[in-house]
């Protein structure tokens, strides 16, 4: 995911806000939004004892291009479910990823977890599509976004009775989530993301967590996701030695024979 397809994707999501908007607009979405019950928390389910494993619903990446073929999202997320998930993440974004707010409603109306709407989340306008949708959460991306989108997306969410996973990849993105979360006051636990993927290369080094984590003093209570890399449960026990409180798990969940016995091995439950 190098810069310039960060940059790109990033306009192509202000497109689909622009052509959504102008279907439903911002304030009926609101109120269609507050008409939703309120979602489990996200960051409460994280905080669990023992480290917690996020499993995503994901057809495709830039990296790897079509993965998997998911007719049903909300079966798929309630084999994750019953193999031991904390919480569901379901891809919306349509041209890269094959997702859509479909698959995010499908999931959150069968499954009782906290799902997260994984995005390129630009405007606030997502925020409540994903609140409207049943989502407990939104993925923002530090490298995406501005200091003062940041603020603002944080109290968006908030408002909305939403968590944010906050995706950074470097020690200095760290300390920019921080600062956006303190400027936010929301009172809502920071959920911190650190990808083992390189923006750039596209290429998964596992260590790169651990060397981010030994950079950076955490703000207190702050729970910290380990994102890709996974493939057994050797990697989750590697990324749990490392402090991480979670890890989020895509493709080697979504392309499984048996999705619940392989999150199953990787919760050891």
């Amino acid at each position: 995911m190098s810069a310039s397809f960060l940059h790109r994707v990033c306009d192509e999501a202000h497109d689909r806000v622009a052509a959504d908007a102008a279907r439903e607009p911002l304030d009926e979405l609101i109120a269609r939004a507050r008409e939703v019950p309120p979602p489990p928390g996200f960051a409460t389910g994280l905080a669990a004892p023992g480290v917690q494993l996020i499993c995503e619903v994901k057809r495709a990446s830039p990296s790897r291009g079509h993965m998997a073929e998911i007719p049903d999202p909300a079966r798929l997320a309630s084999a994750y479910a019953a193999g031991g998930a904390a919480a569901i993440s379901v891809l919306t974004e349509p041209v890269h990823f094959e997702g859509s707010l479909d698959d995010l409603r499908a999931v959150t109306a069968t499954v009782a977890l906290p799902v997260l709407r994984k995005d390129f989340t630009v405007d606030p306008y997502q925020v409540w599509q994903a609140r409207a949708a049943g989502a407990a959460a939104v993925l923002l991306i530090v490298a995406a976004l501005d200091d003062d989108a940041l603020v603002e997306l944080m109290g968006v969410a908030a408002e909305a009775d939403l968590d944010c996973l906050v995706e950074a990849h470097t020690a200095d993105e760290v300390a920019r989530a921080a600062t956006a979360h303190d400027r936010a006051e929301t009172g809502r636990r920071l959920v911190l993301g650190v990808n083992a993927r390189d923006l750039t290369t596209l290429t998964v080094d596992r260590a790169h967590v651990a060397r981010v984590r030994a950079a950076v003093d955490l703000p207190d209570g702050a729970l910290l996701v380990a994102e890709s890399g996974v493939a057994g449960p050797a990697d989750v026990g590697e990324y749990a030695a490392v402090g991480a409180d979670a890890v989020l798990v895509g493709e080697h969940v979504a392309t499984a024979a048996d999705p619940e016995a392989a999150v199953r091995a990787l919760t050891g439950h």
